[in-house]
């Protein structure tokens, strides 16, 4: 058991390091978000529009990094299963029609706790910005 949070921990490591890679890489290429006197324009739209793809985009290689593991270690079939899996486990949506072996279901309890981490996280980085966007002075 020491061992499968050892590696639950250390994929959760793996997430929040990737997390933190995007949102700060995100930042840097979104640059300044335009100003949002008269109401929204296509630039702040699009600028929201490109925060939420790079987010989703963290999410994605996260959910991977994931099914990469369940992959390699053998607790599912194929690469498609573990991807769906971990997908609908990191969303906790969870399904319930894909289950690992009984030695790796608390791997999936950590799997759903990093993806409520994450997309807290994302949340917060997006009501960051938004939030800036309604902080400037008229």
């Amino acid at each position: 058991m020491l061992l499968r949070l050892v590696v639950a921990f250390s994929l959760l490591a793996a997430c929040v390091v990737i997390h933190a890679t995007v949102l700060t890489l995100a930042f840097r290429r979104i640059g300044p978000v335009p100003d949002i006197e008269g109401g929204p324009s296509w630039r702040i739209l699009w600028s929201l529009i490109r925060i939420a793809l790079w987010l989703i985009s963290a999410h994605l290689v996260e959910i991977a990094v994931w099914a990469v593991f369940y992959t390699a270690a053998g607790i599912f079939p194929d690469a498609e299963s573990s991807f769906y899996f971990s997908a609908v486990t990191y969303t906790t949506v969870g399904y319930g029609d894909l289950v690992p072996p009984q030695a790796w279901r608390l791997l999936a309890g950590v799997e759903g706790l990093t993806g409520i981490l994450m997309c807290g996280w994302s949340t917060g980085f997006f009501f960051a910005v938004v939030g800036r966007l309604h902080a400037r002075p008229s």
